[in-house]
């Protein structure tokens, strides 16, 4: 319970809502919709006003699902454009997902789902696109459980000082790696327990809160769960770092690779579950369960070709660097970082580690792209290589992790695996959305083209 305002923390229900409302605790509603890089996006609407109109939300241009991360209206998606006048979606509010912000006073937070004008979901939303895997999946007699790792970078001064400066000479919070570091400036302790309290505050405790291994990278995990919830609880996390870091005058970045050298990830741990049990528990003497083993086989199998899913920018493919903790191929082991899977936990806690996603990857079309991946692999059952047991970044036999966008383009589009998975309309959006940034880029000169082609040319 909030000391000043008597508004429960945490999740709230649609009464509790109501009767925060009515005592004037609340009086704004901020109704969400995740667009294609994980951004929050919709409208602040009246508490009363929102109340009055449920179970409808508000509407929204449908180009919130179809842009860049500029916003610019663009051709080439048939969900939204000049073609159609750029018409509205409907936003249905998730009612179990009401958190109120202690970092905007009086403010709560519901993710909402995108439907067109004649109710039916709009497949290419990246909330339904992780709906739609589960559905498969549970076809099958099974659920996933899921806890995510987000990693980002945090650098001295405002967003408006590091605008100006343009992105140039950036000084980490911490001057030296930190890992794992308990000893750490006050002013990062300070802005640690401001984060903290803020998830609390809006129902999304963290696990942990820790320092990485690049100057002013930190990790923060949450509890294992349920894997729409784990999302939600990314993206909400996103969105209420940076006006708390505001006010401690520092700055987060999620882009993947922020400065040559440093790479960030979102990592994704997962295992399957039916009637309340795990069922990824390793057998007697270490063996793996069958179910497992197809599990490994299919993130294997699928996942090189469903990259621009959870690696979605041009800056996506700098993290995977040779000895980054990020992988440059397709192998598994046994609790083994240099891999791209990794099997972790004992007994009834083993799990699988995702370590493909960069911390630019949209949560819910990463986790999607992994549970296809295991779906694909528990109904095809592809063979599954032996695991690596030293440094995979010297394996030659796996299949390489991308290099660029543009060859993960040209895999998702063909791919048979991505048109089973999300069909051909999702294919078509997300790979447009790639075609889109690898353009913008390629027209682009660099600092670096500059500074080795200026004088030398």
């Amino acid at each position: 319970m909030d000391n000043q305002t008597g508004t429960k923390t945490g999740h709230l229900s649609l009464d509790e809502l109501q009767a925060a409302v009515r005592r004037g605790d609340i009086s704004t509603v901020m109704v969400a919709v995740p667009d294609m890089t994980g951004r929050l996006m919709g409208k602040d609407l009246d508490a009363l006003h929102f109340l009055s109109s449920l179970p409808a939300g508000p509407d929204m241009c449908s180009y919130v699902l179809a842009t860049n991360v500029d916003m610019d209206p663009l051709d080439g998606y048939s969900l939204s454009g000049w073609h159609n006048g750029y018409g509205d979606l409907h936003v249905i509010p998730d009612l179990d997902t009401i958190r109120p912000l202690s970092y905007l006073p009086g403010t709560v937070l519901i993710h909402g789902d995108a439907t067109h004008p004649d109710g039916h979901p709009v497949d290419v939303a990246p909330r339904q696109m992780l709906r739609t895997q589960l559905a498969a999946l549970a076809e099958l007699g099974y659920e996933i459980r899921a806890g995510l790792e987000a990693e980002c970078v945090l650098y001295q001064g405002t967003e408006a000082r590091i605008q100006r400066g343009g992105y140039q000479k950036l000084t980490p919070v911490s001057p030296h790696n930190l890992d794992y570091a308990l000893s750490r400036p006050p002013a990062l302790n300070a802005f640690f327990h401001d984060l903290r309290d803020a998830l609390r505050h809006a129902g999304a405790p963290p696990e942990a809160i820790k320092t990485e291994g690049s100057p002013g990278q930190i990790e923060v995990t949450w509890p294992y769960g349920d894997p729409m919830r784990a999302c939600d609880t990314v993206t909400l996390y996103k969105h209420a770092i940076r006006p708390i870091a505001a006010r401690h005058r520092i700055t987060p970045t999620f882009m993947a690779a922020p400065q040559t050298g440093v790479s960030s990830g979102l990592h994704l741990h997962l295992s399957l579950w039916r009637n309340g049990a795990p069922l990824f528990a390793l057998q007697p003497g270490g063996e793996l369960p069958e179910l497992l083993g197809d599990a490994l086989a299919g993130l294997i199998d699928a996942l090189p070709h469903l990259a621009p899913l959870y690696a979605p920018t041009p800056n996506s493919y700098k993290r995977y660097a040779r000895h980054s903790f990020a992988p440059t191929n397709f192998t598994w082991g046994f609790d083994n970082r240099t891999c791209a899977v990794r099997v972790v936990g004992h007994r009834e806690s083993t799990h699988l580690e995702v370590r493909t996603p960069g911390a630019d990857a949209n949560p819910y079309a990463a986790l999607a792209a992994a549970i296809a991946a295991i779906t694909h692999g528990i109904t095809t059952h592809p063979k599954l290589p032996a695991p690596c047991t030293g440094d995979a970044y010297n394996e030659d036999g796996p299949l390489p992790v991308p290099s660029t966008l543009e060859a993960a383009h040209a895999d998702f589009t063909a791919s048979q695996v991505a048109a089973r998975a999300f069909g051909p309309s999702v294919v078509e959006h997300y790979a447009h959305a790639a075609q889109t940034e690898t353009d913008a880029h390629q027209q682009l000169v660099t600092d670096v083209e500059l500074r080795r082609g200026f004088l030398r040319a």
